[in-house]
This record gives structure tokens, C-alpha cells and sequence, in this order.
């Protein structure tokens, strides 16, 4: 079982970084048709105006989200409890031992960050300490070092910069449609073709509001199936859902975090702002208790 919903769970992610690439290049398509009648140009364009900026993501991306969050350093002198489990996590997970980190926070909660196992980082918040007991800790610091094993940090970095970058290209579109009037001028023999302004319209809808808003949920979607992903990884590497089960349920009854950094909600163990959306579909992380639910099977 534990087993089979690991598979499945990577089989998910990769259709949904399949569907980003997708959406990406029909955004790219659309901006190159609006301004050079050339799809493939603007495909071209978004592709590697996307890898530019991930290089640019790629020099330290850990230590930008731990300022973000108000997380502070430490070395294994200033809590060696913590210190310690995160050690022994790191070293049962067979990842390198990450930089670890506290955030000044009354609320329980935890998230792990970085660009490969190599340069990674763990972060907990002062109200997690206090609450839960070594068996939770270990659950929970399990989830995280199984977001670093299973390389989420470096698809959370490519979704955080597919989603800009489509952002940008609808930014983009709309102050040319804004400024030029989308071309219409430029053509009149084409204008009149009703083929070509109905392909036209399609192509502003999609870069104007359905490439976004595909992307955003393609990015909840990831974030989703990377926890239930990571939930199962920390049973494999804790042997012990009850850990992580006892630590859901108090994390999830706890109030909202208040130095918690809105766009990396998707990091953290539990929204850190328990605010669900009703039909989950902009939600950053699935419902407590269907993964509950599914550690309970396991």
C-alpha cells in the first residue's frame, strides 16, 4: 500500500509538471500570435525566458525564503534535541545534512526549502517545539526531509518560476492589447477573416485569464499531491504514522501563523493561514483529514 501511493503520487506529479510545460508554451504561443503572428516565436520566447529566470532562482533560494519567513539559524549548541532528529532523519533519508532553522512563531508548523539535497534546509517554528513530543517531531521533520529527498523543493522552485513567467506574459499581452489595440490595425485583409479574429480572441482569453488561472491551479494541484507524497515518505523513513497522524491533528487545530511569508504557504507542513478554500480547488495543501485517512491505511 505504502508502496503503491508513493508511485502513483510521483506518476500524478509528473503529468502535472507535463500540463505546466503545456500551459506555458500555449501562453507563449498566444503572446507570439498576438505580436508577430508567429506562435512558434513566442513559444521560443517563454521557454527560455523561463530558464533565465530559474537560473536567477537558482543561486540561493533557501536563505531568500528563510528571510521571508523571519527564520533564524542555528548550529546543533543552541537546541540539540532538534538538532539531533533532524540529523538522524537526514541521515535515514540518505540526504545531506540540511541547515536548520527556528521561526519565532507560536503556531506549530515546519517546512523544508532549497535547491537540491545538496543545499537544502529545514525550518521549524518555536510553537512546534513546545507542543509536540520527539514521536511528532520525528514525524513531521520526516515529511520535510522526504520533500528534500523526493527533489519537491526543486519542483516547488520551477513551479514558483513556470507560474511568473506566465504571469509575465500575460502581463504582457495586456498592456499590448491595452496600448496597440491588439494589432488590429496592423492587418485589415487579416481582420476581416473570421477564422483569424475568432483564433485572435482565443488566443487574448487564454493569455489573459486561462493560462494564469490554469497555471495557479496546476501550482495548488502540485502542492497537493506533493504532501500526500511526502506524508507517505516520512511513514517509510519514521516506520510510525502515529507520529505524524498526532502531529496533523495538532497542527491542524492550532491557530494561524503570524510571521508566516503568503507565497510560501505551499512550503509549510500545513497552511499556515487555515484558510481552506470551500472547493479546495486553490487550496495549498489537501484536506487534513483525507491524509490522515491515508496514513490511518497505511
Amino acid at each position: 500500500m505504502l508502496y503503491q501511493q508513493i508511485a502513483r503520487n510521483k506518476r500524478k506529479t509528473a503529468l502535472i509538471m507535463v500540463l505546466f510545460v503545456v500551459i506555458l508554451a500555449l501562453a507563449g504561443a498566444g503572446l507570439g500570435y498576438l505580436f508577430s503572428n508567429s506562435p512558434w516565436m513566442g513559444i521560443i520566447i517563454a521557454l527560455a525566458g523561463s530558464l533565465i529566470y530559474l537560473l536567477i532562482m537558482w543561486q540561493n533560494p533557501a536563505n531568500m525564503i528563510m528571510s521571508l519567513n523571519h527564520a533564524q539559524e542555528i548550529q546543533e549548541a543552541d537546541n540539540p534535541e532538534l538538532w539531533h532528529i533532524v540529523e538522524d532523519m537526514a541521515m535515514v533519508a540518505r540526504v545531506p545534512m540540511p541547515r536548520v532553522y527556528i521561526i519565532p512563531d507560536p503556531s506549530p508548523n515546519a517546512f523544508a526549502t532549497g535547491r537540491d539535497p545538496n543545499h537544502s534546509a529545514v525550518a521549524v517554528t518555536e510553537g512546534i517545539l513546545q507542543l509536540m513530543d520527539r514521536e511528532e517531531l520525528e514525524g513531521v521533520l520526516g515529511h520535510e526531509l522526504s520533500h528534500v529527498r523526493n527533489y519537491d523543493i526543486l519542483l516547488s522552485t520551477i513551479a514558483v518560476v513556470l507560474v511568473g513567467v506566465i504571469s509575465f506574459i500575460s502581463g504582457m499581452a495586456s498592456r499590448y492589447i491595452w496600448f496597440a489595440g491588439g494589432g488590429r490595425d496592423r492587418d485589415d485583409d487579416r481582420d476581416s477573416n473570421a477564422f483569424e479574429m475568432i483564433f485572435k480572441v482565443v488566443a487574448i482569453v487564454f493569455v489573459l485569464i486561462l493560462g494564469p488561472l490554469s497555471a495557479s491551479l496546476a501550482q495548488m494541484a502540485l502542492s497537493r499531491n506533493r504532501e500526500y507524497l511526502a506524508d507517505a515518505s516520512s511513514v517509510e523513513l519514521t516506520r510510525n504514522p502515529q507520529g505524524l497522524i498526532s502531529a496533523l491533528r495538532k497542527i491542524e487545530n492550532s491557530q494561524p501563523m503570524k510571521q508566516a511569508d503568503r507565497s510560501s504557504a505551499g512550503l509549510y507542513i500545513e497552511n499556515p493561514f487555515h484558510n481552506h478554500d470551500l472547493s479546495h480547488l486553490f487550496d495549498t495543501h489537501p484536506p487534513t483529514e483525507d491524509r490522515i485517512s491515508r496514513l490511518e491505511h497505511m
